[in-house]
């Protein structure tokens, strides 16, 4: 990564984040204002919401950061040599702040106080471990997805995590920060939030762990257990 292409990353995974907080918080809103009472319509309208922007902003800022959006994920591309190690702590600033800046728009789009603080409680263990499957998951994913189609199928997981996880499978711990910053149906109460998180990078260590087991084992030319066929033809007998 060239020094003078890191501003740009930057501010697509600020805006990208800001916007998939924006659609997840203003769609809650909406959902809840006109669900008249159903959760599981209210649920149903914000799942489809996200998927749908999730989905594009993966497609429209892939190509310029790798459209992250997302801390933990952030943090196994570095690992992994995937994103230069000091690009993951801007990475990860860019990724909150936009998280914060998404929640005051949804706010400000549906004329509520722009500044408050979520009173939703979600904790609990069926919560911790429903975000650690969903972030585990969610990694999977994302390194074995086919060439072109990590988009798509992102945006279907999550999709699918939102209603098979009992934690409405926020899987990312910019989600939970920006989430704070609201006092709606995708809220989380900020007390909650740090069992989040650490549930989500337990979630997203064990996904790369998964990854790996699957990929096929490398030996040097040479190994005393290997058989090697060079292709010049079947052994001599002796």
């Amino acid at each position: 990564m060239r020094a003078m292409d890191l501003p740009r990353k930057l501010a697509a995974e600020a805006l990208g984040t800001a916007l998939l907080l924006a659609v997840v918080i203003g769609s809650g809103i909406m959902a809840e204002g006109l669900a008249g009472g159903n959760a599981a319509v209210a649920l149903l309208a914000n799942t489809l919401a996200t998927v749908g922007g999730l989905y594009v902003l993966i497609e429209v800022f892939g190509p310029i950061s790798g459209a992250h959006f997302n801390p933990a994920v952030s943090a196994a591309m570095a690992w992994r040599g995937e994103l230069p190690t000091p690009a993951l702590l801007p990475y990860i600033a860019a990724q909150l702040i936009g998280a914060m800046l998404g929640a005051w728009a949804a706010h400000a789009m549906f004329e509520l106080p722009i500044l408050q603080f979520s009173t939703k409680v979600r904790t609990g263990t069926g919560q911790w471990i429903a975000e650690a499957v969903a972030t585990a998951g969610l990694l999977l994913v994302i390194l074995r997805a086919p060439a072109g189609r990590a988009a798509a199928m992102v945006a279907a997981y999550i999709g699918a995590a939102y209603w098979f996880a009992a934690s409405t499978s926020f899987a990312n711990p910019a989600a939970a920060f920006g989430r704070m910053f609201s006092d709606s149906f995708a809220g989380i109460a900020p007390a909650s939030a740090p069992g989040f998180v650490v549930a989500q990078l337990v979630g997203a260590a064990l996904g790369v762990a998964v990854h790996q087991a699957f990929e096929p084992r490398r030996h040097p030319a040479g190994h005393p257990n290997v058989i090697e066929a060079s292709g010049d033809g079947a052994p001599t007998p002796k």
